[in-house]
């Protein structure tokens, strides 16, 4: 059974739990039980600040959450990863794919309307991500008992023993969560490109991912849509918690229940959030560039804190390009961002300052084209 509440009702039950912003100790509620919600969003960051929204703002010392929601195309790297080491930005860019990061650990995922998110919201106390799983693997065992389906120790869910169909991550606060993947119907052609960093030469403590063989659930019985699944998770989520399987869709856009949930929405699509918060790391790389029959090679050292360049160093023949302006574009350089289009708009701007020669703005924009290319 799965319906929508009128938005009075919903706001109701949200204000009955939501905690207000004076002092933990003059707020009390005598609510209990669990509830099921479903997101009516395929936005990543639109779904991610409902996690931040339930995570900051309710009590749930006596109250169970199960939060239902799919994405468009996204990949979403851990709260302390490198996406440059992560996936494939450039490609990424060319097929109108998100980047986010989350609020937790874990690894890079990818989704699209194919993979089900399922988070899991309790007390720290009450915390406890392999029965979560267990939930999960009994869901899909009543739908078909004759899937090889369990949870390993890394808290994944394997297929057939070999394949991934489920990762994991968490978040432990004053209240805690537990969420993962549940791959039904993703595009794995896309999955395994996009997760794949063509950059080279990057040195980072940032948490790295552990690259799975991973398969569908739709592979194994065509009949397991995303739909069906998430019915029979909501189901025995319902039987587990003895409450009524009784589905509420939400809009994370909705700040009449969510109160603020749009301005954690926009943090979370800043690039000062998805990349800024990349952990310090360094890249050294060399390329070549072929001009007019002649071959060079051009080394780049850089290191980059707060998603930010802090040290520059550019090396190619001084009769090549004039070492002046070599020197002031890593001068410039330095203290800009990390992306693509500050460094175009810092090479356009210093181009412009050079004299009119024809020669140096053509090995001037080769020079950038392959810089660019091969960092980003």
């Amino acid at each position: 059974m799965k319906n929508m509440v009128i938005r009075a009702s919903l706001k109701n039950w949200f204000q009955l739990f939501y905690v207000h912003k004076f002092p933990a100790a003059g707020f009390k509620t005598t609510a209990d039980g669990a509830i099921i919600l479903q997101s009516v969003s395929n936005d990543i960051y639109q779904n991610l600040a409902v996690e931040d929204w339930i995570h900051d703002n309710m009590n749930l010392e006596n109250r169970q959450v199960l939060y239902l929601w799919r994405n468009s195309p996204t990949v979403v790297i851990g709260r302390h990863q490198n996406p440059w080491q992560e996936c494939n930005l450039k490609m990424m860019r060319q097929k109108n794919i998100k980047l986010a990061r989350r609020r937790s650990g874990g690894g890079t995922v990818y989704h699209d309307l194919g993979n089900i998110n399922l988070t899991f919201f309790t007390s720290k106390k009450k915390y406890e991500r392999m029965e979560n799983l267990k939930l999960v693997v009994k869901a899909l065992k009543c739908l078909r008992p004759q899937l090889d389906v369990h949870a390993t120790d890394r808290c994944d869910l394997l297929l057939n023993r070999n394949f991934k169909i489920s990762g994991t991550a968490a978040k432990l606060g004053r209240t805690a969560y537990h969420h993962c993947t549940l791959l039904c119907s993703a595009d794995r052609f896309l999955l395994s490109s996009v997760l794949k960093s063509p950059y080279k030469g990057i040195k980072s403590n940032a948490t790295p991912s552990v690259p799975a063989s991973v398969k569908n659930l739709f592979e194994e019985d065509p009949t397991l849509t995303c739909q069906i699944v998430m019915d029979a998770i909501a189901a025995e989520y319902a039987i587990c918690h003895q409450i009524d399987h009784h589905v509420t869709l939400i809009n994370p856009t909705d700040e009449t229940v969510f109160p603020g949930i749009n301005n954690k929405t926009k943090e979370l699509q800043t690039w000062e959030w998805i990349y800024g918060k990349t952990p310090k790391f360094s890249i050294s790389t060399c390329f070549s560039m072929v001009y007019k029959h002649s071959f060079l090679e051009v080394k780049v050292d850089m290191d980059v804190k707060h998603g930010r360049i802090e040290v520059c160093n550019i090396n190619l023949p001084e009769e090549w390009l004039p070492p002046a302006l070599c020197g002031e574009l890593e001068k410039n350089l330095i203290g800009s961002k990390f992306c693509r289009s500050e460094m175009t708009a810092l090479a356009s701007a210093l181009l412009r300052s050079c004299p009119q020669d024809y020669e140096v703005h053509r090995r001037w924009n080769l020079l950038y084209e392959n810089m660019t290319t091969t960092l980003m």
